[in-house]
């Protein structure tokens, strides 16, 4: 991924969908869903720093599992020089729980395969039988 920096912190929408390689329409989407607000030229959407940050931000709690209505609730707690610790114990706690998810998805997925298995042991045998 490059890094695009620039001095006058505004970004069009091809720019950050370059930087973060995501489709235009992504960054549309997330916009749509109240996670990015860039200003309007005429049909031009202006993204600003902050617009970028979000985005960064947005991205990454997708990689980690995050819902898009938890990822806005974590970016919207967030305001430069305020008070971090309720929104890092938020944070935790979303990660808590979808820790506990996955878990619980992994043991689902580790008793089908042991089934599974079961069954292709079982029907192996017949085949041999047969």
């Amino acid at each position: 991924m490059q890094t695009i920096e620039k001095e006058r912190g505004e970004f069009s929408i091809s720019e950050l969908a370059t930087e973060f390689d995501v489709t235009p329409r992504a960054i549309r989407f997330y916009e749509d869903h109240g996670l990015l607000s860039p200003a309007r030229a005429g049909q031009r959407r202006i993204y600003s720093s902050r617009d970028r940050t979000r985005l960064k931000l947005t991205l990454r709690g997708k990689r980690l599992g995050l819902t898009l209505s938890e990822i806005r609730e974590l970016i919207d707690m967030y305001e430069p020089g305020r008070d971090e610790r309720p929104q890092l114990a938020r944070f935790l706690a979303v990660l808590e729980t979808h820790k506990t998810t996955l878990m619980q998805q992994r043991g689902d997925i580790e008793a089908q395969l042991s089934e599974l298995q079961a069954f292709e042991k079982k029907i192996r045998k017949q085949l041999r039988h047969s």
